[in-house]
C-alpha cells in the first residue's frame, strides 16, 4: 500500500484509486467478468511478478520494441523523404507544363484575334468605308494633292445619289468605248477582290473622283448670259467650291442625261478631264450609276485639312427638280489641251486605316468569344459523368 503524500488531501486516495474507473463502472465490469479481487490480490497485482529473463524482451504495454521502432522510424523517414522528393519533382514538372499551356493558349488567341481583325478590316474596306489618296489637282481647292479622303460605300444603299455629291467611281467602261461597263459583283466576289486589293493584288480599276452635276433626266448646259452652268434652266452659283478665279466652263455643251447615268465635273474646271471631254463616247460623256463606288464625305489627312465635304447650298434649290430644260444650245469648244487635263485618278490609301479599325473591332469580338468558350468548357465539365 502506498502512503498518502504529505500535504495531499486525505481523501485523494492512492494512485490506483485515481486510475480506477468510477464506482458504477467498476460494478458493471465486475458483474460482467466475475467477483472483484480482494485487497491482497490487488497488492500482488500492483507489485507484479518478478521479472524473468524472457520478460526483459517483452515490451511494456503501450510501447513498441526498440528494433521495430527503429525500423518504423527509418521506414517513415524514407517514405516521407521519397514522397517529398516525388512531390518536388512533380511540382517542378508541372511548372513547365503550365507555362507551355499558357503559351499555347496565348498563341491560339493571338491567331484568332488576327484572323478576326483581318476579316473585319476586309469587310469594312469592301462594303463600308475606304480611304483614297488624291494624286492630282482636278478637284482643287476642294481636294488638294496628297489629301486622303474617306469614301462611304453604303450611303447609296440607303439613299439615292444627290446633285453636288463628290463621288468616287470606276472609270473602266464609263468613258472608254473599248471597255465593258462594270458589272455588279456578288458578295463573295467583292470580298475576295477587297482582300486581294488590300495587299496590292488584283486590278483596282481606273478609280476617279468628280462632283455630280446632273442626275438622270436632267438637262445640263453651259452657259447662261452670266457664264453659269445651268441644270434644268436653273443657274448654279458655284463660287463656293470652284477653284478661285476659274470659270464654270470654257466648253459649251447641252446634254440630256439618260436614265441610269450621271453628268460629272471637276471643281478645277480648267484642268479637269470630266464629262465635257467625253461627249463623243458612249453615253455622251455621262457615267453609269452602277459604276459609282461611294461618296467622299471627309478629308482625314493631313490634319490641317480635316473637314467634312457637304453638298453646296446651290444644289438645294427646289427649282432644280423641274424636268423642263430651257438652256440654249451651244457648240463644243475644243481649245483645251487633252494632254493637260487631269481626271483625278485615285489610288487606294494604305491598308493601315481598315486594319486599325479591324483590330479595334476585333478586340471586343475576341473577348466575347473567349468568354463564351470558357463558359462552354465549364458547362461541359459540369455535365461530365461522375462529377458530384
Amino acid at each position: 500500500m502506498r502512503g498518502v503524500t504529505p500535504g495531499a488531501e486525505p481523501d485523494a486516495g492512492s494512485d490506483d484509486n485515481a486510475e480506477s474507473p468510477p464506482r458504477d463502472l467498476d460494478q458493471a465490469a465486475s458483474s460482467a467478468v466475475g467477483p472483484a479481487p480482494t485487497g491482497a490480490e490487488r497488492q500482488a497485482d500492483q507489485a507484479g511478478p518478478a521479472a524473468g529473463p524472457d520478460d526483459a524482451k517483452e515490451p511494456a504495454a503501450g510501447e513498441e520494441p526498440s528494433g521495430s521502432a527503429g525500423a518504423a522510424g527509418s521506414a517513415g523517414a524514407a517514405g516521407s523523404a521519397g514522397s517529398a522528393g516525388s512531390a518536388g519533382s512533380g511540382a517542378a514538372g508541372r511548372k513547365p507544363a503550365v507555362r507551355r499551356s499558357r503559351g499555347a493558349r496565348f498563341l491560339r488567341e493571338l491567331v484568332i484575334l488576327i484572323v478576326i481583325a483581318l476579316v473585319i478590316a476586309v469587310v469594312i474596306k469592301t462594303y463600308a468605308i475606304q480611304a483614297f489618296f488624291i494624286p492630282s489637282g482636278s478637284m482643287e481647292n476642294t481636294l488638294e494633292i496628297n489629301d486622303r479622303v474617306l469614301v462611304n460605300k453604303i450611303v447609296y444603299d440607303t439613299r439615292s445619289i444627290h446633285r453636288g455629291d463628290i463621288v468616287v467611281f470606276n472609270g473602266d467602261g464609263s468613258w472608254d468605248p473599248g471597255e465593258p461597263l462594270p458589272a455588279n459583283s456578288n458578295f463573295a466576289e467583292k470580298f475576295v477582290s477587297g482582300f486581294a486589293s488590300m495587299f496590292g493584288f488584283g486590278h483596282p480599276g481606273d478609280i476617279l473622283i468628280k462632283r455630280v452635276i446632273g442626275l438622270p433626266g436632267d438637262t445640263v448646259a453651259c452657259c447662261d448670259a452670266e457664264d453659269r452652268v445651268t441644270v434644268n434652266g436653273v443657274p448654279l452659283n458655284e463660287q463656293s467650291y470652284l477653284y478661285p478665279g476659274a470659270a464654270p466652263s470654257e466648253d459649251r455643251f447641252n446634254i440630256v442625261v439618260q436614265p441610269g447615268r450621271l453628268w460629272v465635273m471637276g471643281d478645277n474646271r480648267a484642268i479637269s478631264d470630266d464629262s465635257r471631254d467625253h461627249e463623243g463616247d458612249p453615253g455622251d460623256g455621262t457615267i453609269p450609276e452602277n459604276a459609282v463606288i461611294g461618296r467622299a464625305f471627309v478629308i482625314i489627312w493631313p490634319p490641317s485639312r480635316w473637314r467634312i465635304l457637304p453638298i453646296p447650298a446651290t444644289f438645294e434649290q427646289p427649282k432644280l427638280n423641274s424636268s423642263s430644260a430651257t438652256a440654249a444650245a451651244g457648240t463644243t469648244a475644243g481649245n483645251a489641251d487633252a494632254a493637260a487635263l487631269l481626271s483625278a485618278r485615285l489610288e487606294p490609301s494604305s491598308p493601315a486605316l481598315p486594319l486599325s479599325l479591324g483590330f479595334a473591332a476585333a478586340l471586343p469580338v475576341s473577348w466575347v468569344q473567349r468568354r463564351v468558350r470558357r463558359r462552354a468548357a465549364r458547362y461541359r465539365a459540369a455535365r461530365r459523368p461522375g462529377r458530384p
